[in-house]
């Protein structure tokens, strides 16, 4: 207790946990997130065919654990386009990834040290859409402890949980990459971390939000980072 109190690990936490994540954070959660997409084979040939297709995909990338959860709390899938600027620069990212003259944009952001900095940023956001999943099913359902899990976990999944779906704006059909029976690192991690923050949340874990926050992050931060890649090319990357 003295090292954390010489530290101020709580006031470091609550610090932390009241950032606001637009638009630095946001703006590297669409970046990595539109990243994979590039990745996937035949991404950039269904850009130049179906822009729109592509278009769509891209937001799927970035909203779709918004859209899905919305889906799963009884909201409208469309909830959060109401929200001009982030879609905008999304949608701008998006442009920039596929169309920018000579590949400039993406050669700047596939750069390792910087691609680190921005997965590193991405992690940030993940887990404090796994908390405020798991806040938002608490309020609507107090009690509700698998709902709180699950809320978390799709939030924090991002779009991989809607992968076969996301697959097919593309017209691709790969049923062997559905997440939930080959579980990728990112995927498990967000299902642990819905169930800390339910525990939390239901003050079974006797630890203040913002710590978990902090400590979490810390660890999806030092995980990903280690196990990303430079490119397809020469290591598998993980799915967002």
């Amino acid at each position: 207790m003295d090292v954390l109190g010489a530290l101020n690990l709580g006031d470091i936490a609550q610090t932390f946990s009241k950032m606001g994540m637009f638009p630095v954070f946001d703006l590297a959660y669409y970046i990595v997130s539109i990243l994979y997409l590039k990745y996937e084979p035949g991404s950039v040939e269904v850009s130049r065919r179906s822009p729109v297709a592509s278009w769509l995909s891209a937001m799927l990338y970035c909203f779709g654990s918004y859209i899905l959860a919305d889906v799963l709390l009884g909201g409208s899938p469309l909830d959060y386009f109401q929200y001009n600027s982030h879609v905008l620069l999304a949608s701008a990212v998006w442009y920039l990834l596929f169309f920018c003259p000579l590949n400039l944009f993406y050669k700047c952001v596939a750069f390792l040290p910087v691609k680190l900095v921005l997965v590193a940023l991405k992690e940030v956001v993940r887990t404090r859409k796994i908390a405020a999943g798991v806040h938002h099913a608490f309020h609507a359902y107090h009690h509700g402890f698998f709902i709180m899990v699950i809320v978390g976990y799709v939030k924090g999944s991002g779009v991989a949980l809607i992968s076969n779906f996301e697959q097919l704006l593309r017209g691709v059909w790969r049923p062997d990459t559905n997440e939930i029976m080959n579980m990728s690192f990112p995927t498990k991690a967000s299902l642990y971390g819905a169930i800390l923050f339910t525990l939390q949340e239901t003050q079974w874990i006797p630890i203040a939000k913002s710590t978990l926050i902090l400590l979490f992050t810390l660890f999806m931060i030092t995980c990903k980072v280690s196990l990303t890649g430079p490119t397809l090319d020469g290591v598998q990357e993980l799915r967002p």
